[in-house]
């Protein structure tokens, strides 16, 4: 994977005037995931951020044909299209399915789990901005422990995200990524990738969310930048079974430093509240987890 800024497709397939927020980290990884999937492309997506960016019918700035569907059936949504295509034997068609981490984690897991056993050909994609933002920015299973939320008003979120990576590894899929819009160099070319494979392949893109997470909407891309420095989100990807670090995290292995979490937790409003106990308990899993993921790329 070569990291060459001169080999982005310039298509563009998101138009001006989207009903995006601004400095939303969705919009800017959804932008480069088009660039590598190029034309030939049908999502489907469920009721959420990416819905309102893609406005009311039939006045939308996205290029690509788009099926609306409902919070829990995207990934069967995405398995029935895949299907049709393969009937008409339409084999140069991408199919994808993208949906948020309360679709994704909570609310359509069964229907994911379902079409990843089977390895149906689609590529899944989860933006995960760690809530329910869409509505108002209620907790969901992917909040990280110490942020506040519409449904934690008083006390903090005290258990830990779901590890949602694990759960889909396990299911032994041909290709597993992780991404962020603040490094879209490392999220295109995965995407070109994942394109090429066949198989139910999972794209995991962490999404900076300016409005949710409480940050100034000019440090978007910082706000990115430093999940990844610190550890609490780390690029990778996993192809037939074997993990390698990519991008920024690759280089942060090598040196063996990354900074303290501490740096990314103070510039978000949402952890206002976080107690010094729940900032080592976070730290813990952070250090353990990154520990964990040298080990297997040594191995």
């Amino acid at each position: 994977m070569q990291n060459n800024i001169f080999k982005i497709n310039e298509t563009e397939y998101i138009l001006p005037g989207s009903r995006a927020c601004q400095g939303c980290g969705l919009t800017l990884a959804y932008r480069h995931m088009l660039k590598a999937l190029r034309e030939n492309t049908v999502l489907t997506i469920p009721a959420s951020c990416l819905c309102v960016l893609h406005g009311i019918y039939p006045i939308t700035p996205v290029t690509v044909p788009c099926l609306n569907t409902t919070f829990a059936s995207t990934a069967a949504s995405a398995a029935g299209i895949a299907a049709g295509l393969a009937a008409m034997n339409k084999t140069d068609i991408t199919v994808v399915a993208m949906a948020g981490d309360g679709s994704t984690y909570d609310m359509g897991i069964q229907a994911l789990s379902g079409a990843a056993e089977r390895n149906t050909d689609f590529i899944y994609v989860c933006y995960d901005n760690e809530g329910y933002m869409n509505t108002g920015t209620q907790r969901s299973s992917a909040t990280p422990m110490g942020a506040l939320t519409t449904t934690t008003p008083i006390l903090t979120k005290e258990h830990s995200k779901k590890d949602f990576i694990r759960i889909m590894e396990a299911h032994e899929l041909p290709y597993l990524a992780t991404t962020s819009p603040s490094y879209p160099i490392d999220l295109y070319d995965k995407f070109v990738k994942a394109k090429r494979i066949k198989g139910t392949r999972y794209m995991h893109i962490y999404s900076p969310c300016p409005p949710g997470w409480m940050f100034p909407t000019k440090d978007t891309i910082r706000v990115g930048q430093l999940a990844v420095e610190t550890g609490i989100v780390v690029l990778f990807e996993i192809e037939d079974g074997k993990f390698r670090f990519t991008g920024r995290s690759k280089t942060l292995a090598e040196r063996g430093k990354k900074q303290p979490l501490v740096n990314y937790v103070s510039r978000q409003g949402r952890f206002r509240k976080m107690s010094i106990e729940q900032l080592n308990r976070l730290q813990a899993w952070v250090d353990a987890r990154w520990n964990d993921y040298l080990r297997r790329a040594e191995g």
